[in-house]
């Protein structure tokens, strides 16, 4: 076959010189008579020809991507044994059927075959292993344009030739065309078709001798058996056609694209710019293209390796130039966003097996175009950055980077608490609701990321993923992000507009605090305005806020008493906004009586003399106590006190092992979260898991533990069943190590940890907290930032009533504050803003107003620190407004009108 007049591995009809099908019919009735010569080249050529279809049947061209039904290296056809193949050989034969090429990089017996064929049907020669010289079968062409796909061998090959000639204008336009092609670049790189055991036996068992004899036989059989076949050929073909022309399925995890391949090419050719230019300028043509397929041709549900392009693309290691990011990569990204939800999870899972430099780039990638496209635009109010096709576009295919990075990293999908058995019950105001249209949104709970329910893995499972979460976080986007709107598209979920919300992991945590306090300024606002209906209707009193009245001596008691009827009677008022009253103080509550109340609580709830909590001298934190006389409705009040904490936007001095908030968001502690809630504990079951002697003899453990009650009294506790008759040994170490913290983690606190959650889901079930934050950012919101920066806080402060910022006497204000050793700050800041802690974000993020209060006097400082607001009298000198000021913050205590 001319090689010349041919593709590399384009399916093509037999050529002349191959017998037809009525000649050679013709030929065995007239042989003997007129030319027995003739005759015998033409049986010969016959079955030459026929050997070459029987080859094609059972071994292929080579070709992945061949399109030749009847070939062996076509993705749709379907395995026969040699018989069968002989005898459709002949059936294809007789119809004249296409017959492949043999591909380049074909080896082994096809290589030995082709090389057979092309010497004659008659001559013999070992099977040669070697590569076939692209040279002896393509001679050197300057015209490509009949090549449809790419494979790494062609590149090189087109490459060769380019550097001979020192013209790279042939690959220009070779990649230039197949990389604009969505059919063309699907089809390039092919995964070479691994054989199955079966085929390999029958392939490493074939010698020279076994080649011939069924080739032999194949001729044989086709002469014998050609009437019958000539009969039942293209009843055969018909069935073949049809059965052969399906895909081949892909598994879940499975991609049909080289991705080495094309890591090796990339590697080659982008270190030229011109070839790079050519990638560029296809991508810019590809990605329309792409986009409509997905949008309006359902392209990936009729084949799923269009899912190649992507991958192809992506391996593009110079997508964040500046160059792509002008125009290619947003019209990417456009494209990528449309891929159905079974297309983004199988990237997920493909890119999750990359190393984490490969997850960095693509996510810098990403990353790079939001930047960019964020500063080179003004946003605001009117002109939304939701509305910027390219930066909502490229977090959508970052949130594809996101989930990979998660799935590849340090996994934990077991270990899930059970879920309360007894949900909250529902408000008895939920039918005014439903009667006046305004039935709950998510009443079944917070939202869930489709991603992640297709993917079965959740932000929380994730130990420790392959790059910090911190890494996506895009802090330009948060700047210019409006949140207020953000917020209305997240609730209304509308289609048309993009919320940022949809995608937390984008999100600093100031910015996902303030969706969460608009969230739950509404939900405080709906539950007024419900109140007020239902009073009209019932006529009863009109009750519209969380009225707290407690006494500072009995605070304890009294907000327990009103707290549990309020659970009891109507759990939707704990939705209400809170307004606390100490009795016999005239302070009215605009927030700062509320964190007041909520710092007593909990010093008088984790004072270890009441036993709720143990605390731990080394860590500095609380743990609950198992062996606690309190009520299931104390550890339910300290749950909903955290919930009213978050939910009215306080911050409360708590200290608890990230295990708990954990554990809050639905996942047990395990035996790693023993190394900050229990490291007396963790170590030396560490050691015990590490120890390299013989642990039965050496140590001498069972499965039998012993705790200390409140009293001090030991306790003794079977981790199996008859533990104290079961040792530890080396074998199962593990198993004692994993029980163990099964116990101090979950069942010795179960009944404890379970009131405390109850409560705190009593007032967050239906808060988008657990879709918004990770464990470590709910802790901040609980309990604020440990970092006080008064530098920023000053920055930040605004003046009031005649002071600014270059009045003398603010001046020695600062340079007093300053002086302050870690201690007074937090009495100060406790002064002024009711809490010792930063807010999220830091100090930088407390708005503090510093107010004239008069001129000089003997009075004390005042704050309003609902309003975090300072009165601070115009003091004639720096010692008198220190000596003034320490005072105020040293013994300040209760509220009154001022």
């Amino acid at each position: 076959m001319n090689s010349d007049e041919k593709q590399d591995c384009e399916c093509a009809p037999p050529q002349a010189e191959s017998t037809p099908a009525e000649e050679y019919d013709r030929s065995l009735e007239e042989s003997d008579i007129e030319n027995p010569e003739a005759s015998r080249m033409k049986r010969a050529a016959a079955k030459h020809l026929i050997e070459r279809y029987y080859h094609q049947l059972t071994e292929g061209c080579g070709n992945e991507a061949c399109t030749n039904d009847f070939c062996a290296s076509c993705p749709g056809f379907h395995r026969m044994d040699n018989n069968a193949a002989a005898v459709k050989a002949l059936e294809l034969y007789k119809m004249n059927a296409k017959l492949c090429d043999p591909h380049p990089s074909k080896k082994g017996t096809s290589s030995a075959y082709l090389e057979n064929s092309a010497k004659g049907p008659h001559h013999n020669s070992a099977c040669s292993d070697r590569k076939m010289n692209h040279r002896d079968l393509h001679p050197v062409r300057d015209d490509f344009k009949d090549l449809n796909y790419l494979t790494e061998e062609t590149v090189y090959e087109i490459l060769d030739i380019c550097r001979e000639k020192e013209d790279y204008s042939p690959l220009i336009r070779v990649i230039g065309r197949i990389f604009s092609s969505a059919d063309g670049l699907v089809q390039s790189f092919r995964k070479a078709k691994q054989h199955t055991k079966e085929e390999l036996k029958s392939l490493q068992a074939k010698d020279e001798d076994k080649d011939e004899d069924e080739k032999e036989k194949a001729a044989c059989s086709a002469t014998a058996m050609e009437e019958d076949s000539e009969a039942s050929s293209s009843r055969t073909a018909e069935g073949a056609s049809q059965g052969d022309s399906s895909n081949h399925k892909l598994g879940p995890d499975e991609v049909s694209v080289d991705i080495e391949a094309v890591r090796r090419v990339y590697n080659r050719l982008l270190s030229n710019e011109k070839i790079e230019a050519a990638f560029l300028n296809a991508l810019v043509y590809l990605s329309p293209n792409v986009e409509c397929d997905l949008t309006y041709h359902n392209v990936y549900s009729r084949d799923p390796n269009y899912l190649n392009l992507f991958i192809i693309v992506m391996e593009n290691s110079n997508l964040h130039s500046p160059e792509y990011l002008e125009i290619a990569l947003p019209l990417f990204c456009k494209a990528m966003s449309k891929l159905p939800l079974p297309a983004l999870a199988k990237l997920v899972r493909l890119w999750s097996q990359y190393s984490a430099e490969q997850i960095r780039r693509m996510m810098e990638t990403f990353q790079q175009l939001i930047t960019y496209k964020v500063i080179s635009n003004e946003f605001n109010s009117r002109n939304l950055v939701n509305d910027d096709d390219s930066v909502t576009a490229a977090t959508k295919c970052l949130k594809i980077v996101y989930y990979a990075n998660i799935l590849g990293g340090d996994l934990d999908t077991e270990h899930n608490e059970d879920e309360d058995e007894e949900p909250p019950p529902e408000s008895s105001e939920l039918m005014l609701q439903e009667l006046l249209g305004e039935e709950r949104r998510n009443k079944k709970g917070p939202r869930v990321d489709p991603l992640e329910t297709e993917l079965g893995v959740k932000t929380i499972d994730c130990r420790r993923p392959l790059i910090p979460f911190e890494e996506f976080v895009n802090e330009p986007l948060n700047d210019v992000l409006e949140m207020d709107k953000d917020y209305t598209f997240f609730k209304v979920e509308t289609e048309n507009k993009f919320s940022f919300m949809t995608c937390p992991f984008i999100l600093n945590a100031v910015t996902k605090n303030l969706g969460l306090y608009y969230d739950n300024r509404i939900r405080m606002y709906s539950e007024r305005r419900i109140t007020v209906l239902y009073s009209l209707v019932q006529g009863q009193q009109l009750n519209p806020y969380l009225r707290l009245k407690v006494r500072r001596d009995h605070i304890i008691d009294d907000a327990l008493v009103r707290l549990e009827m309020i659970a009891m009677e109507n759990p939707a008022d704990l939705k209400k906004q809170l307004y606390v009253e100490f009795e016999g103080e005239q302070g009215v509550d605009e927030g700062g009586v509320s964190k007041e109340f909520f710092q007593l609580v909990v010093e008088e709830i984790f004072n270890p003399d009441i036993g709720m909590f143990t605390y731990d001298e080394t860590t500095k934190l609380f743990w609950f106590n198992p062996s606690s006389f309190e009520t299931e409705g104390q550890f339910t009040l300290i749950g909903i006190v955290l919930g009213l904490a978050i939910y009215n936007n306080c911050i409360l001095d708590v200290h608890f092992p990230m295990v708990v908030y954990r554990k809050l968001m639905g996942k047990k502690g395990t035996f790693r979260d023993l190394a900050d809630s229990h490291p007396v504990q963790y170590q030396s079951l560490k050691e015990l898991l590490d120890y390299e002697g013989s642990v039965e003899d050496d140590m001498m453990i069972t499965f039998q533990i012993s705790q200390t009650d409140i009293f001090g009294n030991p306790l003794m506790y079977d981790l199996k069943e008859n533990g104290d008759k079961i040792p530890v040994t080396n074998d199962n170490r593990r198993e004692f190590v994993a029980q163990y913290a099964e116990y101090m983690l979950n069942k010795s606190v179960e009944k404890q940890f379970k009131a405390f959650r109850r409560g705190f889901h009593m007032v967050t079930n239906e808060s988008p907290l657990k879709y918004l934050f990770r464990p470590e950012e709910i802790e901040l919101l609980i309990c604020g930032s440990r970092n006080l920066d008064f530098q920023a806080l000053e920055e930040t402060t605004e003046y009031d009533g005649g002071y600014n910022r270059e009045s003398r006497i603010i001046k020695d204000f600062w340079e007093t504050v300053h002086s302050f050793p870690e201690e007074q700050k937090r009495l100060f800041l406790q002064f002024t803003t009711g809490t010792d802690r930063a807010p999220v974000g830091g100090l930088g993020k407390l708005k503090m107003i510093i107010a004239k209060n008069g001129p000089d006097t003997d009075r004390l400082p005042t704050s309003h620190t609902c309003f975090n607001v300072l009165l601070l009298p115009e003091y004639t000198t720096k010692e008198k407004l220190r000596e003034r000021l320490l005072k105020a913050i040293t013994y300040a205590k209760g509220f009154g009108m001022l």
